[in-house]
């Protein structure tokens, strides 16, 4: 049997007193997309930040490949070879486009990461804008370099938050088209949507949250069955 490259089991999760997260159980195979459907503050952002470190207590089991790492520091999670893209994306306004892609260093043991010239043809944008600053880039280039900068540290479970949020319906398309590509490549994504139209043609399954816990789970062979218990859940 394969190896997850994300297993959770009994995640709760907390900001300072606020219990947030109350037994979440995922599990992601290698290769797939995955996506954490939810209203607003269903606990989705908070899922992907537990993960990594980046909440308060954390209590229950994260494997990463195998590897036990609910009390590892942020740092050390990294190096399992997972890549966060936050929603505010995180770019540096003062360097150019390519300075902002060439600043994160490679991930120890992990495998190496996209090169530049790969990166540049799955984001052509970004070659034409590689010398434009980053407050100069349009919000789909913005989104398109941070998701970018992750391939370059050779990360190879993707976390992306809200990629498509507020962005025109072209650069949809791309990043929908990024997604196929990279599904293609072997990577392993992990996607909160709250844009159900750009996630569903491309999720292999999906986890419902609600109010901390995961309320569903199916696969994409099963969606046209769960839409009415989808628009009971998330209103799509």
């Amino acid at each position: 049997m394969t190896t997850p490259a994300l297993e959770i089991k009994d995640l709760q999760a907390w900001y300072g007193e606020s219990h947030v997260l109350h037994g979440v159980d995922m599990m992601v195979r290698p290769g797939e997309v995955v996506t954490l459907l939810g209203r607003n503050g269903a606990g989705r952002t908070t899922t992907l930040r537990a993960i990594l470190g980046l909440t308060g207590t954390r209590k229950g089991s994260i494997r990463v490949n195998g590897h036990e790492t609910i009390d590892l520091p942020t740092y050390k999670i990294a190096h399992y070879g997972i890549g966060y893209c936050p929603e505010e994306r995180g770019i540096f306004s003062s360097l150019t486009a390519e300075e902002n892609l060439m600043l994160p260093p490679a991930l120890k043991g992990s495998e190496p990461g996209m090169p530049v010239d790969e990166i540049y043809a799955m984001f052509p944008n970004l070659a034409e804008r590689r010398q434009s600053q980053g407050t100069r880039l349009s919000g789909g280039e913005q989104q398109m370099l941070a998701v970018a900068r992750i391939l370059r540290t050779g990360a190879r479970l993707l976390l992306l938050d809200e990629i498509s949020e507020g962005l025109a319906p072209v650069i949809v398309q791309a990043l929908a088209r990024m997604i196929t590509t990279l599904r293609a490549k072997g990577y392993t994504i992990v996607m909160v949507e709250q844009n159900f139209r750009f996630a569903a043609p491309l999720a292999d399954r999906f986890y419902v949250m609600e109010h901390g816990r995961i309320a569903l789970h199916f696969g994409a062979d099963e969606l046209q069955e769960k839409m009415p218990l989808l628009n009971e859940l998330l209103g799509v």
